[in-house]
């Protein structure tokens, strides 16, 4: 079992910055795959962001490479989703996820376990 809690969501100006967290626990980071997507109102669940097991493989989705960076903490078993020139389309419900295979990181359907979301509002 792993359990994942997101934080760090709030308002934001366009162009501003954030860092969402997702603290886990009940299995370290480094045994399994951690992902980030996100789902706008009225949209689908899309993929934002992953970091593979180890932490040395890292992947993106086109809309956000070279503004948003996804890292882990071990010592605090947490994996962050720094954010920065964030826009209004950026507006979504945030979610962190674990895929303790590692089958197909960038897909939803792979992941095992799920956070409640965080709210991120980008504001023009």
């Amino acid at each position: 079992q792993v359990q994942l809690v997101e934080s760090g969501g709030e308002l934001v100006q366009a162009g501003g910055s954030l860092r969402l967290s997702c603290a886990a626990s009940g299995r370290t980071v480094s045994n399994y795959a951690t992902g980030w997507f996100r789902q706008a109102p009225g949209k689908e669940r899309e993929f934002v962001a992953a970091v593979s097991w180890s932490g040395l493989s890292t992947y993106y989705t086109d809309s956000v490479k070279g503004r948003f960076t996804i890292s882990k903490d071990y010592a605090k078993n947490t994996v962050y989703l720094q954010m920065n020139s964030l826009t209004p389309e950026d507006t979504a419900v945030y979610f962190c996820a674990a895929d303790l295979s590692q089958r197909n990181i960038t897909r939803s359907w792979a992941y095992d376990y799920w956070g409640q979301g965080t709210q991120v509002t980008v504001s023009s």
